[in-house]
């Protein structure tokens, strides 16, 4: 796992504690695990920390990039085509937002109701306002909600997915096309990281996504008053200091995925992680590092179209 990359310097305590974080059983082992991940970021040498500037974690991910208040720090295969996983819900929320009002009442359909992996369990008829089905889809990953907001977008999820499409081209990303508005796997479907980067940023201007995101857990409700309950898959969330979200993502062929923003005072640092085995480890070591990180130290992010809310 990506801890040998600090094994010289870690006591075997520590090496042990974080080999909690990569095994599947629960958030209370997770929790352990970053806050041991936080004090051995903080403890690493400048010197280390210089070894390799553009990129201090070549082994973390298939592609990741950190940006330090909107500035590239570190990337990695940034550019590359990567299979998105349910990252790609921060378009599809962003397009929601530009589109519904979050009061606006949403009917389920019978085919939304059959979405498949992560889900709340609607059933067909059940009537819920676009916030609520917003904070399933961002917080629990749910795809019976993003199937719902899709279709009541645009009728149709293919319908949703032409949106989808159109607005990065809008926005000059050009390493990243859709296929669906959920993220499964498909030959058609991927995102950079660069890419990602400039979706979230353009989400998180928007109020009710960045309120949704910095939330640990969140409920559903039904016209009829049927509450979901559920908690948020990003377990940075309440366990970093200054952790603002954004999203996490999995599937078989994309690997375990990850946005994360947190804010410390004035600065904000953003890390996107496609294909990262120990995308916790790393993101902890990440957000760290670019808060210790001298402002002198940052690259100019490539040009592109303005990321304002339209």
């Amino acid at each position: 796992m990506a801890c040998n990359r600090a094994s010289q310097t870690l006591p075997l305590a520590l090496l042990q504690a974080l080999v909690t974080v990569a095994t599947p059983r629960g958030n209370l082992l997770v929790a352990a695990g970053l806050a041991v991940a936080v004090a051995v970021a903080v403890s690493v040498s400048p010197a280390a920390r210089a070894a390799e500037p553009s990129n201090p974690w070549p082994d973390a991910a298939a592609a990741y990039l950190v940006t330090i208040d909107g500035v590239e720090r570190w990337s990695a295969h940034a550019s590359t085509r990567q299979r998105p996983a349910s990252l790609t819900k921060i378009l599809t929320a962003l397009l929601v937002l530009e589109a519904a009002p979050v009061a606006a009442e949403v009917v389920v359909s019978a085919r939304a109701a059959r979405a498949g992996g992560a889900r709340i369990g609607l059933a067909a008829g059940m009537r819920l306002t676009v916030g609520d089905l917003l904070t399933a889809m961002l917080l629990r990953s749910a795809n019976d909600a993003c199937v719902a907001l899709a279709e009541h977008v645009a009728v149709s999820e293919a319908g949703f997915v032409k949106r989808m499409n159109a607005r990065v081209l809008a926005m000059g990303l050009v390493d990243s096309h859709f296929a669906n508005a959920c993220g499964f796997d498909a030959p058609d479907h991927y995102a950079s990281a660069r890419d990602l980067a400039r979706i979230a940023d353009a989400a998180q201007a928007y109020p009710a996504f960045a309120t949704i995101v910095a939330s640990d857990k969140g409920t559903a409700r039904t016209r009829d008053g049927r509450v979901f309950r559920f908690d948020s898959t990003n377990v940075l969330i309440g366990r970093v200091e200054g952790t603002r979200g954004v999203k996490t993502g999995w599937t078989r062929a994309a690997g375990r995925c990850l946005v994360g923003l947190a804010q410390r005072g004035s600065t904000r640092v953003l890390v996107v992680l496609l294909g990262a085995p120990d995308r916790w480890w790393d993101a902890v070591a990440m957000i760290e590092t670019a808060f210790d990180e001298p402002r002198g130290n940052r690259l100019p992010m490539p040009p592109s179209a303005p990321l304002v809310p339209r």
